[in-house]
């Protein structure tokens, strides 16, 4: 059954990627003036770009035809996290900041070409991603600066400001680039919600507004040099967030008698991030490159949520208040070595040594009159350690068409915990992997890949918190292990004239050790391993240029996912899909590999080069998100969001850009069944059924470089 869904699924991408690639005016192969294509890589020079008139390697990197940017994500570790983006054939030593940011910091002006690798070029590491932009700057004399500034105006909440500033230059034998970036926002939300008695009776009317305001700021330096055979890069960013919020909640009981009460859910949070890397990087020999890399990242935070409940002349009879403490710390040794002196073949050697912890003290009151009372959660107060080491040994074997990946990985690791829950434990994990890629002409390249993924846990799903909006416990599991997945991928991408591409992708997850939502009682669950699982699916990334339909300087980006997945069930031992723990709420930009169905953005862009105008729209939305909980099941949907731009620079040698978003401020919507005991296996409790709007905004920049 599997080979039959899975060869269907290939057969659909097929079927539309031959109407696509087949569409009128749309001819593979067309030759491009400047543009230069191999099998491994396409190359845009600079020039391609002009069109879209760029300030920023970000701009221009954005308009990479078939490219998604991707910042990489906040696991542990250095290459578990890393990105799709290069700088000069090299990832920069950092995670906190992020590739976007600091494409977003170099000029148009320094960018030389960016080169989209799909295969093994020159020593480049691909650290496990399919495709790669390397940005290639040329070396430059003297100052650049760049700027940008916005305000974004919510019709119901206010503005928010932003505004930053870098500049790269040289020193002595240092080449550097500095910045600065601030912001000041705000932003909320209205929400109507009804609850239901277990047969549909409306109970009880809520109208919620929330409001947040706050400032974020960032500063960073990023500098290289060489010492003789050996170039040493540094790279820092402190960045720091100050927040308060309220949530304010008017709930009317619909008994005969009953009178409006009212519940305030304040918030305020403060913190900062430190980062500092580290790298060298050096010849050893001819055709043998070392580097060694070290990174330490701190991160402070404060937390203080509270419950304020009043009754219907405003006087109050309850208060609970938490505050939580996070420490957070990481360091990593790294060392990558690549040797290139074998013909036909690229050898690539990493070792890892990372250490991680987790500081959460956490303090809960409660207070109905008396004076407060502490309330003890448990497991809210731990010390989470790990020390891993991580290693892989692959080798990148080119024959003619044909272009042969393969190796093996190997992972230890030992997690301490101590405090509320004392326990140790050691995991190791093989991640054998073997992709197989075939290019009969630079345009096209079809791809099969069977790899071992092991995840990485979060450590906060080790400790508990409290949630007073939903009155309930978010408990940890110090029980937690990481799951593990062989993942099978079949992928084709097809590339026509100078900005038109294509790519399938269809691929087949085995996971076990499933990391869901375990029961623990029959009122609570946690994060746990709730055993084995499969995830399917297809994706599809194209851009597909309008010229040939009348559309002059048009292109449409189009990316879209849908997956099926399937578990068994902890509480009622049936088969469902997986749970999505992933918080969504966001879909700008959009979270594609989470757990729900399917996932789609449209883009439209169309720019007027002599006029240097252009204007475009997009369409974001993505299926509801599950989440089966021991006696609840929880259905979230973020909604549908549509934007439109329009952007010049005509005027102040300057980008100037007014963006119209959230223009049919959708709702996002969420249904929570809660039931009198387990889930689906007793009747229900009550139902809460909640609709709510961000609000349209407009959103005026203004950036520029000199």
């Amino acid at each position: 059954m599997v080979g039959i869904r899975a060869a269907n699924l290939w057969l659909k991408a097929k079927i539309v990627g031959t109407i696509l690639i087949a569409s009128p005016g749309v001819v593979a192969g067309q030759a491009t003036a400047g543009i230069e294509i191999t099998a491994d890589a396409v190359e845009y020079p600079s020039g391609f770009f002009a069109r879209y008139q760029p300030n920023t390697a970000l701009d221009m990197v954005a308009q990479v035809p078939g490219f998604q940017i991707d910042d990489g994500d906040s696991d542990r570790g250095f290459a578990a996290s890393a990105g799709n983006i290069l700088v000069n054939d090299r990832r920069l030593s950092a995670k906190q900041d992020l590739p976007s940011e600091i494409l977003a910091r170099i000029p148009a002006s320094q960018v030389e070409r960016i080169e989209l690798i799909r295969g093994q070029v020159r020593d480049i590491d691909m650290q496990g991603q399919s495709v790669v932009a390397n940005v290639i700057l040329r070396d430059v004399d003297g100052a650049a600066v760049q700027w940008r500034t916005s305000v974004r105006y919510n019709v119901d909440f206010g503005t928010t400001l932003e505004g930053g500033v870098s500049i790269s230059d040289r020193w002595g034998a240092i080449d550097y680039n500095t910045g600065l970036s601030y912001r000041r926002f705000t932003r909320g939300d209205y929400t109507n919600q009804d609850v239901l008695d277990g047969e549909g009776n409306l109970t009880e009317e809520r109208f919620d507004v929330g409001d947040i305001d706050g400032h974020r700021g960032a500063i960073n330096l990023n500098a290289a040099t060489d010492v003789g055979e050996t170039r040493f890069r540094l790279n820092t960013k402190i960045n720091g967030e100050l927040r308060e919020g309220i949530r304010v909640s008017d709930r009317t009981p619909q008994a005969p008698g009953s009178t409006t009460r009212f519940e305030q859910f304040p918030e305020d949070y403060e913190g900062i991030t430190v980062e500092l890397g580290l790298d060298a990087e050096r010849n050893l020999r001819p055709g043998l490159l070392g580097k060694a890399i070290l990174l330490y990242i701190h991160d402070e935070g404060n937390l203080v949520a509270s419950q304020v409940s009043l009754d219907n002349e405003g006087v109050q009879t309850r208060e609970r208040t938490s505050e939580t403490d996070t420490d957070t710390a990481e360091a990593i040794a790294r060392i990558e070595m690549n040797w290139t002196g074998w013909a036909d073949h690229s050898v690539q050697a990493n070792l890892e040594r990372a250490f991680n912890s987790l500081d959460n003290m956490f303090v809960q009151t409660e207070d109905t009159g008396d004076g407060p009372v502490f309330i003890e959660v448990p497991g809210a107060n731990s010390r989470v350690e790990e020390v891993r080491w991580d290693f892989l040994l692959k080798d990148t074997w080119t024959l003619g068409s044909f272009e042969l990946e393969y190796g093996l990985g190997a992972e230890t690791s030992t997690i301490t915990q101590t405090g509320d829950a004392e326990l140790e434990r050691d995991f190791s994990f093989l991640k054998p992997q073997l992709v197989l890629a075939y290019s009969n002409n630079p345009g096209e390249r079809s791809q099969v890949g069977l790899r071992r993924e092991v995840a990485q846990l979060d450590f906060n799903d080790f400790v508990s918190a409290s949630v007073f909006e939903d009155d309930d416990l978010a408990l940890g599991n110090p029980n937690l292990a990481p799951e593990s997945t062989w993942r099978l991928e079949l992928s084709h991408e097809r590339r026509f004239g100078s900005d038109g591409a294509v790519k399938l992708i269809v691929f087949h997850d085995w996971i076990s050790d499933v990391e869901d939502l375990l029961p623990l009682t029959s009122d609570f669950e946690a994060p746990g391993n709730i055993g084995d699982g499969r995830r399917w699916g297809v994706e599809v990334e194209s851009t597909l240029p309008l010229d040939s339909i009348g559309i002059t300087g048009a292109k449409l980006d189009l990316n879209a996912r849908w997956q099926d997945s399937t578990v068994v069930d902890p509480v009622t031992g049936e088969d469902r899909a997986l749970s999505d723990r992933s918080g969504g709420g966001k879909l700008l930009p959009l979270g594609y590999r989470i757990e729900n169905e399917y996932a789609v953005t449209v883009d439209f862009r169309q720019d007027f080069q002599a006029a240097r105008v252009a204007w475009g729209w997009d369409v974001r939305t993505r299926a509801e998100r599950p989440a089966f909980k021991v006696n609840e099941y929880d259905v979230s949907d973020d909604g549908t969001e549509f934007n439109l731009f329009i952007e010049t620079t005509r005027w102040l040698n300057a980008k100037i850009g007014l963006a119209a978003e959230n223009i049919l401020d959708l709702a996002e919507d969420r249904s929570r069944t809660v039931f009198i005991g387990e889930r689906d296996l007793s009747p229900v409790d009550y139902v809460e059924l909640r609709n709510r709007t961000r609000s349209f905004r407009l959103n005026l920049t203004i950036s520029g470089s000199f």
